[in-house]
């Protein structure tokens, strides 16, 4: 897993009911493949690898939310991102235990983005 310290300066910093799952969520993004790596852009924790593949939206504070950038293009069938958009998709987690039942899914995305773009 591959953190970058600008994102822990972020974190430490980002003031958010939602921070505990942000973190866990960053966590398993980046425990899901080898391959992603993430960085700061757009004021927000984005994740990266060969594009970018999602960022945080740091102002929502009912749910941690996911911008998957280019969503609508990564191959496969990935019911978990929602939107109607050409191009981009969300994930909205709702807390801990949301997030765990979307561990998977959340995994496949990355694997799927990684394998693409690789």
């Amino acid at each position: 897993m591959q953190m970058n310290p600008e994102v822990d300066a972020w974190l430490v910093s980002y003031d958010n009911p939602m921070k505990e799952v942000v973190v866990a969520t960053r966590a398993i993004l980046l425990g899901a493949d080898e391959r992603l790596g993430e960085c700061i852009k757009w004021k927000s924790p984005t994740f990266t690898c060969g594009g970018n593949l999602a960022s945080f939206n740091p102002r929502s504070k009912k749910h941690a939310s996911l911008m998957f950038h280019s969503g609508a293009q990564i191959p496969g069938d990935h019911a978990i991102l929602e939107g109607d958009t050409p191009t981009a998709r969300t994930v909205k987690i709702a807390d801990l235990e949301d997030l765990t039942a979307k561990r998977a899914a959340l995994e496949a995305v990355v694997r799927a983005w990684c394998d693409w773009k690789s």
